[in-house]
């Protein structure tokens, strides 16, 4: 029967739908496993849903319709005139194209906050505790091992551990995720702060995202919900060629707080010579403590589950960010696994992994191959933006969507 222990390695975003999945499936104990020993609040990143996948995500019941959000209507592709003189009075750069926007922003603790808060009584969270292995014990069920050696005996372990997850390297080791070539520099800071730009806040609408565009890269720039309801903070995701102090051994990323004052001041530098002065400003702005380097990879994993362990989230697929569906894509992972579970009715795990493992496993794929491909259009093989202009750029989106899957898939949607 579907009852018994699960274990939920990473309690982010998708161990946090996981989490509640399984106890609404029938689990009589469901434990979450966080290696963070600290509060996953303070993870400040920005992320975005698309209207109506949030939508689908509520009728659901996965998201709480007064989950706090900040609107976004319309995205502004812009570039830096050689010369400067198409910038603007404001040093905003030259509009490329005004495209329709429909996305909604949020801060990443805001909205693991209103997941972990209508977790299911039977969902126990224990931060600080580091899973090194996990495997299948033969008779039906799995374990976890951690740091101490000790084995944990459960009848189900999904692994929602991210890039580096542990319970993929059981699952499917062979499948590591690749670098895309390429880096994006991430930060936040109160929207208070923009003052201090010549213009001010008025230069930049409340419901616009940026995207500036330079050769090699772009900036993607929105507000997010702050941490405190009615205030906001801006997000900044800067795509650059990958800094000559970088060493790639595996998988890996600079936390905020960790980047010396010269590696700061390297990428400002290259902010001021790529960027239009607005833009270049108001990277500057933000804190060293809120600043950190995420290396570019991708990741499709061949299958998500091995007898009783299943990998969901980043775990099981790594998207570029591009794609705008990093959380959608964690949370429908969650969907499909209980509604697999719903439509076979009471049993054993293991219809529900074959189930979930086949609709979610070709879906990822597909969203790797639209990361790429975007990656490609808007990065590593860009057009010459200086020629560009409206039509232009309308075309050119419509050339990167023919995989679709930005945004993420309609929920339900199977291959």
């Amino acid at each position: 029967m579907r009852r018994g222990s699960v274990a939920v390695v990473g309690g982010s975003i998708a161990g946090s739908a996981f989490a509640g999945a399984a106890a609404r499936l029938g689990a009589e104990r469901v434990v979450v496993l966080e290696r963070s020993p600290g509060r996953l609040e303070d993870r400040g990143l920005g992320i975005c849903t698309h209207d109506d996948r949030f939508a689908e995500l509520v009728d659901a019941g996965h998201l709480a319709p007064d989950t706090r959000r900040h609107r976004l209507t319309v995205r502004s592709w812009v570039t830096r005139e050689p010369d400067g003189p198409g910038d603007g009075p404001h040093g905003r750069g030259r509009l490329l194209w005004a495209q329709p926007f429909p996305f909604h922003s949020h801060h990443w603790a805001v909205l693991w906050q209103s997941l972990r808060e209508s977790a299911p009584e039977v969902v126990e969270y224990r931060l600080g505790t580091t899973v090194t292995a996990v495997g299948n014990d033969g008779g039906g069920g799995a374990w976890t091992e951690e740091a101490d050696g000790v084995r944990t005996p459960y009848d189900l372990v999904i692994g929602a551990d991210g890039y580096r997850s542990v319970v993929r390297a059981a699952v499917c080791p062979q499948a590591v995720p690749e670098y895309a070539g390429y880096v994006c520099w991430r930060g936040s800071f109160d929207s208070a702060l923009l003052a201090e730009l010549p213009g001010g806040a008025g230069v930049w609408p409340e419901e616009e995202c940026i995207t500036v565009c330079y050769r090699g890269g772009q900036v993607v720039i929105y507000r997010i919900p702050g941490l405190t309801p009615g205030t906001t903070q801006v997000n900044w995701v800067f795509y650059a060629p990958t800094p000559d102090w970088l060493r790639l051994d595996g998988p890996t990323a600079v936390a905020a707080g960790a980047l010396t004052g010269r590696q700061l001041d390297g990428m400002r530098e290259f902010a001021e010579r790529q960027l239009p002065p607005y833009w270049a400003g108001l990277i500057a702005l933000t804190p060293p403590e809120r600043t950190l380097l995420q290396p570019v990879y991708d990741l499709a994993t061949p299958h998500r589950t091995a007898g009783r362990l299943l990998i969901g989230g980043d775990a099981a697929t790594v998207v570029r960010p591009h794609n705008t569906s990093g959380a959608v894509k964690a949370l429908q992972d969650a969907h499909a696994f209980e509604q697999a579970g719903r439509r076979l009715g009471a049993g054993s795990w293991a219809p529900v992994l074959a189930a979930y493992d086949r609709e979610r496993t070709a879906a990822g794929r597909e969203l790797v191959g639209m990361g790429r491909t975007l990656g490609g259009a808007q990065v590593t093989s860009a057009p010459d933006w200086s020629a560009m202009d409206e039509p232009a750029m309308a075309a050119w989106w419509r050339e990167q969507l023919t995989g679709g899957g930005f945004g993420g898939h309609a929920l339900g949607r199977t291959g």
